[in-house]
């Protein structure tokens, strides 16, 4: 009898482990400079916990009202995001900037425009957010159910071109297309009188960046080094810690410039992607980025393909 109650215990307590509500993170907004602030997102990967906000997010208090660049994977995320903005301003979201068309960075588009907040970001961001949205809340919805109410809606403010001036509560945001990078339509937003960057994208510190084979490494590159122009003090990077140029280049810019000298050159010498992989997958200066060991090889041999298509 001792046995059997032993057994229906462990049972049960086995059963609540898998049964126990999942907890969300602690999600919080912390200061870049006057009146501007990032969430700083985990550097794994999506979780129920972290809500898909692996990323990072910017707040700007403006005279008018906050300001949300980028609105993060969904519904849950993005009242996650509120009631972080809450504990900064008692001033309502009254619009968001997206940098781009990854589902942390807009899928909670419809959550603020139901608030009445309006939703900027560039045409061309916005064609690759109607391409992939559908796709992105299933991918979402696979993370936590959660999400699965969660509708996909882009800019309700569409702006033409590769660069905009928007002025909101006296503050001036200036979004800009450098060209096509992690995603299609990857933009940044710079702010010139705080001289803070949110590069959304096209910026990853202290973890590696990622290429998907729509990716473009050779314009990522390009744009990288257009960023540069901007007297950024404070780059709030899509992922990472908030950092300044040095780190930037240290962990983006280096890796981006080494894979396209070297994978060109592959390519155009007709090495073979196997035989590209193997003479390239140690990189030591680039080991202490976070998935490293598992994304390195990966990211040689989509880089080599895409140089081997284009000759």
């Amino acid at each position: 009898m001792k046995s059997l109650k032993l057994i229906l215990s462990s049972v049960f307590l086995v059963s609540s482990l898998f049964t126990a509500p999942v907890i969300a993170m602690d999600f919080k907004f912390n200061q870049v400079t006057d009146n501007v602030y990032a969430y700083i997102g985990p550097i794994n990967d999506r979780t129920p916990e972290n809500l898909g906000l692996n990323n990072n997010i910017g707040l700007v208090v403006t005279q008018k009202g906050a300001v949300l660049i980028d609105s993060g994977a969904g519904i849950p995320s993005a009242k996650a995001l509120e009631k972080a903005a809450k504990k900064i301003t008692n001033l309502p979201i009254i619009a968001v900037i997206n940098t781009g068309s990854q589902d942390h960075r807009w899928l909670g588009n419809g959550y603020f425009a139901g608030k009445g907040a309006k939703i900027y970001a560039l045409e061309k961001t916005v064609t690759t957010q109607k391409s992939k949205g559908d796709e992105e809340v299933r991918h979402m919805t696979f993370v936590s159910k959660s999400f699965s109410t969660t509708k996909p809606l882009s800019s309700t403010e569409k702006l033409a071109g590769d660069k905009a001036k928007i002025t909101i509560g006296g503050v001036v945001f200036e979004l800009k297309y450098f060209g096509d990078a992690h995603f299609p339509g990857d933009a940044v937003v710079w702010l010139p009188k705080q001289s803070v960057l949110f590069s959304g994208d096209l910026i990853y510190v202290d973890r590696m960046l990622g290429v998907h084979p729509f990716s473009n490494v050779a314009s990522w590159q390009k744009a990288y080094h257009k960023a540069q122009t901007l007297p950024a003090k404070f780059i709030v990077p899509g992922h990472g810690q908030v950092c300044d140029w040095d780190k930037a280049n240290q962990d983006t810019g280096n890796y981006l410039d080494k894979l396209v000298t070297v994978l060109s050159a592959a390519a155009e010498d007709m090495t073979g992607v196997q035989q590209a992989v193997d003479d390239n997958k140690d990189w030591p200066e680039f080991k202490h980025l976070k998935h490293y060991d598992s994304w390195h090889k990966t990211i040689l041999n989509r880089t080599y393909l895409q140089f081997e298509n284009e000759m």
